[in-house]
């Protein structure tokens, strides 16, 4: 178990250069955007426009703050989304644009190499203490308001935007809020038959 401090996470420019991301975790550690099995990060967006494109990966966003956004991917609807809208998952190969419905927005981006990983986005907003099963691969729990007491291996605290990673063989993970929070559970996995 590893605990993530939202000051120490590692802010590195867009792949297309159009803005920053704040990287919150990364498998293996310290890779390159080319070269992620998986990624989870942090992006503000200042203004509409296109979306970097990631060959070979699926990709769900969330928002965490701002009125929300309007995604255009080729081939399908607009999909609007806000920051009471279920995380929304679609391929990071396929051309998307997006428009800001009334300002910036801050997102969650969870990426996957889609022959290596898979992974589900959940958002929680919990009153009362919760378990949390982990996924075969890791289990990042992302605090985005409130705070949560960590109960595991080694009892932590997390404020806003600090997050805690578990990796392959961790056992069940209890959370407390000391009054309700909000929080995202990102599970990773292998492809079956890799790995």
């Amino acid at each position: 178990m590893r605990i993530l401090r939202a000051a120490d996470y590692r802010v590195m420019p867009w792949k297309n250069g159009g803005g920053t991301t704040t990287e919150i975790a990364v498998s293996p550690d310290g890779v390159g955007l080319d070269d992620f099995d998986w990624r989870v990060s942090m992006a503000r967006v200042e203004a509409g426009g296109p979306f970097s494109s990631f060959a070979g990966v699926d990709r769900t966003l969330a928002v965490l703050e701002g009125e929300g956004i309007i995604l255009d991917i080729a081939g399908q609807a607009p999909q609007k989304l806000t920051s009471a809208s279920a995380p929304f998952s679609f391929p990071a190969d396929v051309p998307t644009g997006a428009e800001l419905i009334a300002g910036p927005v801050t997102d969650l981006n969870v990426m996957t190499r889609r022959t290596r990983m898979t992974h589900t986005v959940e958002r929680l907003l919990i009153s009362t203490a919760i378990d949390v099963s982990p996924a075969d691969d890791a289990t990042l729990v992302l605090c985005l308001d409130g705070e949560l007491a960590v109960h595991g291996a080694a009892p932590a605290r997390l404020g806003p935007l600090d997050a805690v990673l578990l990796g392959q063989g961790a056992s069940e993970l209890r959370l407390e809020p000391t009054r309700t929070a909000a929080l995202f559970v990102v599970r990773i996995g292998r492809v079956a038959g890799n790995g």
